[in-house]
């Protein structure tokens, strides 16, 4: 029997006996407690940080979101660490989904915001009913065939006959034609993926409306096979505009067979778990915003990689990635997201700003624009930074402005002091 947990990034997560409804510390299997340390472990020798180990009792989480399942059945809901307020839980989850909606690119037909606040349900189940949705769709709308080519012995004559096989057949056995014919079949690189992700799913849920679509499914889908080479059918997923109508599953199939943007769990055991760095969700979803929102004369770049820090024996080295870089005409402008808690009276501790992140854009200045220009650090908004702080001056040329992003009201707060080449309608917001 599985057990839910539910926390936010950078909850502690221990062994001891902890208060239930505690977002930031919870109680957790000795089990799941040692499955957890192997998997961190596993994550920092790929060079990132899930989880720091504090004693022999209690783990502190890091910045990631999603759901993570421990093979004795602990299942470990983090949530974005946002609200402070209210009903948190639900809040946090409808905003996760927001932004995994963004980042994934996702048709917002099928994920309205009216759904998301009414969907109260861990998000592994809530990513399941999407991708099982979306199938429901594909195969009501008919599932595409194609042609295979069968080389196989028949006493009969279909198709082709293989002379070269056929003159090599042995004394006795003449009467056997060796035979090549196509046949007009559904085994196809995007239906085998589907299917290997619907046997996922099938075997994964916990909910019966779920299970019982995937087991329908599942029978219609049955002389399928499920893929076996994940990454060489990935690659031969057709995009031409007889296949437009599979593009919209696409993105849930990724996401479930965790081959996209989620850091999933690798080993023996295979889970139902997907894990987002909260920070990159962030960024795709400020992306996101200003392509809806920028001038059609304004380009942007995503992120931009066109400057190193420096020369090495006439070779780049050190290449420097802003999260955005705008620019109409002759006017440039770099912006960067931090996922990050500020607070605008704290002058004494600088707001919570890291002195790295200043060096960062510092170069970012001088590389991208010159050392003259305008540059912004977006953060999120809440209760204790609701508006731009006081402008930070490089130089009398090079200016940054930290602005916070409202991720209710879709808003950047303070991007009137800039010029930033938004549409009008967002200008006339934002005044």
């Amino acid at each position: 029997m599985s057990v839910l947990v539910t926390v936010r990034e950078y909850a502690r997560l221990t062994t001891a006996v902890v208060a239930p409804g505690n977002l930031d510390c919870a109680q957790i299997s000795v089990s799941a407690f040692d499955w957890l340390c192997e998997l961190s472990a596993s994550f920092y020798r790929g060079g990132a940080t899930l989880l720091q180990v504090e004693g022999r009792r209690s783990l502190k989480w890091d910045s990631y979101v999603g759901v993570l399942e421990t093979p004795c059945g602990t299942r470990l809901e983090i949530l974005p660490k946002h609200f402070e307020q209210g009903d948190c839980v639900k809040q946090s989850r409808a905003l996760l989904r927001k932004l995994i909606q963004a980042a994934l690119s996702l048709k917002p037909r099928q994920v309205s915001v009216t759904g998301l606040e009414l969907f109260d349900a861990p998000l592994t189940e809530w990513v399941m009913a999407q991708f099982l949705n979306e199938l429901d769709h594909l195969v009501k709308r008919g599932i595409r065939f194609d042609y295979q080519r069968i080389e196989e012995e028949q006493r009969f004559l279909r198709g082709q006959l293989n002379v070269v096989a056929q003159m090599r057949q042995p004394p006795g056995r003449q009467h056997h034609f060796q035979i090549r014919h196509d046949v007009f079949l559904p085994d196809r690189a995007e239906n085998r993926l589907l299917k290997l992700a619907l046997e996922q799913v099938a075997n994964a849920t916990q909910d019966a409306a779920n299970w019982r679509l995937a087991n329908e499914l599942r029978s219609i889908l049955a002389e399928i096979p499920a893929s076996r080479q994940v990454q060489a059918d990935l690659r031969a997923w057709s995009r031409d505009r007889l296949m437009a109508h599979y593009q919209a599953i696409k993105p849930w199939c990724e996401l479930i067979l965790n081959q996209q943007m989620p850091i999933a769990v690798t080993g023996e055991w295979q889970g139902m778990s997907l894990l987002f760095p909260m920070e990159k969700l962030f960024e795709r979803y400020v992306g996101d915003w200003l392509r809806r929102n920028l001038q059609a004369s304004a380009t942007l770049a995503a992120p931009a990689r066109s400057q190193p820090l420096c020369q090495h024996m006439n070779k780049p080295i050190f290449q420097l990635e802003p999260d955005f870089l705008v620019r109409q005409g002759d006017a440039s402008f770099v912006l960067d997201t931090k996922w990050k808690r500020l607070d605008e009276l704290d002058r004494q501790s600088k707001y919570g700003l890291s002195q790295s992140d200043f060096y960062q854009l510092f170069a970012y200045g001088q590389k991208y624009l010159g050392g003259k220009g305008e540059m912004v650090l977006i953060y999120p908004r809440r209760a204790k930074f609701k508006q731009a702080l006081p402008l930070f001056q490089f130089s009398d040329q090079l200016r940054l402005w930290v602005l916070p992003f409202d991720l209710d009201e879709e808003r950047l707060y303070g991007v009137e002091l800039l010029g930033l080449p938004l549409s009008k309608d967002t200008l006339r917001q934002a005044s």
